[in-house]
């Protein structure tokens, strides 16, 4: 199994295997890192071990290789065709203040973030629905951010962890800060660090996000294979 097949389950047994709940063939993360969750097998038997991690009224987020179909137990809340990129080819771009078709202040300065710092990247998050970020998804690796008048109006950052392989994720920006390349800028910059530990970068995204697919294109991502995000809630 190439180690991006099932990412989920195999960043839980592996590199994010500390964050792990487990029981029988399912993983999941703890609540506070977020809500991604995996099975090894047959579906039947997968979804009856996600059962036990998931409180009734609970809900799980899971990466398919098929769209979702109905299961005992499971109401399917909402989901999307996802697009998994990989950028594998060993050259990674990196965009600086200025570089950009949109000029960005050669003032603006990259800041990691930390625990500090978890509150408005919530907030950020909410807003802006990257994806799911709990009060600790900030520890599962670097985060980095842009402030302007002291504000969080960007960020970027780590969330899956399989061998050789880490995921781009949370890449957001406010909406009243959006066309100056400061996505651009932090993804360059979040890949840069991953390459240094001479790691692939990937991330995934909506398929229908054309907007999205083409930045990740220029940046150096192709697509490596469609799969389907489904969030569950457990009757």
């Amino acid at each position: 199994m190439h180690p991006l097949d099932n990412v989920i389950w195999q960043a839980l047994t592996t590199r994010d295997a500390h964050f792990a709940e487990s029981f029988d063939e399912a993983r999941r993360f703890v609540r506070e890192v977020g809500p991604l969750g995996a099975f090894l097998g047959r579906n039947s038997r997968g979804f009856a071990s996600l059962a036990g991690l998931v409180e009734p009224g609970g809900t799980v987020g899971l990466f398919l290789d098929e769209p979702y179909e109905s299961q005992n137990g499971w109401n399917f809340v909402v989901g999307a065709p996802l697009l998994q990129m990989i950028a594998d080819n060993g050259a990674t771009p990196f965009a600086r203040p200025g570089s950009h078709p949109e000029s960005v202040s050669q003032n603006t300065k990259i800041i990691e973030l930390g625990p500090q710092d978890s509150p408005e990247m919530i907030e950020l998050t909410a807003m802006t629905k990257p994806g799911p970020f709990g009060s600790r998804t900030h520890e599962l690796g670097t985060y980095l951010g842009i402030r302007l008048q002291g504000k969080l109006v960007a960020m970027s950052g780590e969330r899956l962890k399989v061998p050789g392989h880490t995921e781009v994720s949370a890449v957001c920006t406010h909406p009243e800060h959006t066309g100056n390349g400061y996505a651009g800028i932090l993804i360059s910059e979040v890949m840069k660090r991953i390459r240094a530990r001479e790691e692939a970068p990937f991330l995934h995204v909506r398929q229908d996000n054309v907007r999205a697919i083409d930045v990740y294109k220029r940046l150096g991502f192709r697509e490596r294979k469609l799969g389907h995000f489904a969030v569950l809630r457990k009757e």
